[in-house]
């Protein structure tokens, strides 16, 4: 009987045998910039110019994930050493656990709740996730999943035509890797569900300088290098990353660009993985330098609460062993990372506890957040959402959710705070900040 270990490398086995037959990269537009009509999505609205809520050290944030590859194998590759020049390595950053979901559901709400696998799960809508926050201190979101089929969808993988061999299908998106679909507080509220972006819709909201302020970004299962390798994921980033680092309308004056993978792949390091700090907001005295800081994925949440002055979730974003921040926002910010002598084991082998764990004397009811726990920001409180607007049927009919997506999800917002956003557009135009207010697209 195989051990999980042993899974695991037979499974990275399998995934480097399949990448050495592989076809090579094929990009699936003629530019980031350009929509696609290797998308079964076409976009149809874009996004509002975001109403700007400055940070002390960025005023957008964008996470970009990749897949299941060793910080050695991703250093070796010259597309990462070209991009590591023109940022911060950090040399001590880890993934979560195996294999791919707990990862990205510990991005969206500062927990794995104890998920061992890769299987559809809901987390329940009274347990909040980074949206929470960010919308309390009035901060614009979005996801952008490549391939994904329409806004919101709800489906575990999409099967579109395959643009690399020219002929059938392949499941190009995978929820597993969508961090915001797995919180019903999320997919099932429906304007939150129109934030769930596909990359045409990254397209048009780049064009239009209507990218959010905080975003999360994942390449469909083969840019990404989980079906592929790091030379197909180093093509897909000079096709699309490398390029848009030179656009001001994704690489603004103070736009931070968190390239990181998910976990690693052989597993020999305690999950080390590559993660890379791009963008205007990292200063150039700090290009093609390293940060041995340790860090986990916990980072993605706490490194914005200390730069917007959020609230935290109560759960692991609040444990100081591993939720630091990148080292030069706490350097701008005051905050104090935790020198980190003896990490914990994230390369896990054996099951945690948790509502979604495996073994049945590890499951745990769901509990509340911790509310005495101190947030990363010093002035923060723990978030509780006890009742979260969702709808419940928004699915009835299928993997997409049931509502018109044709104008704007923003007109979902309820009255009161509608007018509260308009108010404050009209305060930032009348400043000398240059963001235009946003029409609404009725």
């Amino acid at each position: 009987m195989f051990s999980l270990r042993t899974a695991v490398l037979l499974l990275a086995s399998l995934r480097v045998a399949f990448a050495a037959q592989s076809v090579a990269f094929v990009p699936p537009s003629t530019s980031p910039t350009k929509p696609s009509p290797n998308y079964v999505g076409q976009s149809n609205f874009t996004l509002p110019r975001p109403i700007i809520q400055h940070g002390i050290v960025f005023d957008q944030m964008i996470v970009v994930n990749l897949e299941n590859t060793d910080f050695s194998v991703a250093a070796s590759s010259p597309v990462f050493q070209q991009l590591a020049r023109q940022g911060i390595t950090y040399t001590n950053s880890h993934g979560l656990a195996h294999p791919s979901e707990p990862n990205y559901m510990g991005q969206g709400g500062a927990s794995t709740f104890g998920l061992f696998s890769d299987d559809f799960e809901d987390i329940p809508a009274n347990v909040s996730s980074v949206v929470d926050l960010l919308e309390e201190k009035h901060i614009s979101w979005a996801s952008y999943q490549e391939n994904m089929p329409c806004n919101g969808y709800n489906g575990k993988t999409f099967a579109s035509f395959n643009y690399l061999t020219g002929s059938g299908t392949d499941n190009f998106y995978a929820r597993k890797h969508n961090q915001l679909a797995m919180y019903n507080s999320t997919k099932l509220n429906p304007r939150r569900a129109g934030l769930m972006r596909n990359y045409n819709d990254f397209a048009n909201d780049l064009n239009a300088a209507a990218l959010p302020q905080y975003i999360f970004m994942t390449p469909n299962i083969v840019n990404d290098a989980h079906d592929t390798d790091i030379n197909f994921a180093s093509a897909y980033l000079e096709y699309f990353l490398i390029p848009l680092l030179d656009n001001p309308k994704f690489n603004g004056p103070r736009t931070l660009i968190l390239l990181t993978f998910d976990e690693d792949e052989t597993g020999p390091e305690n999950n080390l993985i590559f993660t890379l700090a791009l963008g205007n907001a990292v200063p150039k005295k700090l290009h093609g330098t390293t940060d041995n800081t340790y860090l986990t994925h916990y980072t993605v949440l706490t490194t914005p609460q200390v730069n917007w002055g959020l609230n935290c979730l109560g759960r692991q974003d609040t444990n100081k062993t591993m939720a630091n921040v990148l080292g030069f926002v706490a350097e701008a910010t005051g905050y104090k990372n935790l020198v980190v002598k003896n990490p914990p084991t994230t390369n896990d082998t054996v099951a945690i506890p948790g509502p979604f764990s495996p073994i049945a004397s590890f499951v745990t009811p769901w509990e509340g957040p911790d509310i005495h726990a101190k947030c990363a920001n010093p002035k923060g409180h723990v978030y509780v959402n006890n009742n979260p607007p969702v709808n419940p049927d928004l699915y009835n009919n299928g993997q997409c959710p049931q509502v018109a997506f044709s104008s704007n999800p923003l007109l979902e917002w309820n009255t009161e705070f509608d007018a509260q956003i308009i108010a404050e557009q009209r305060k930032f135009h009348a400043s000398s900040f240059d963001f235009e207010p946003f029409e609404r697209i009725w």
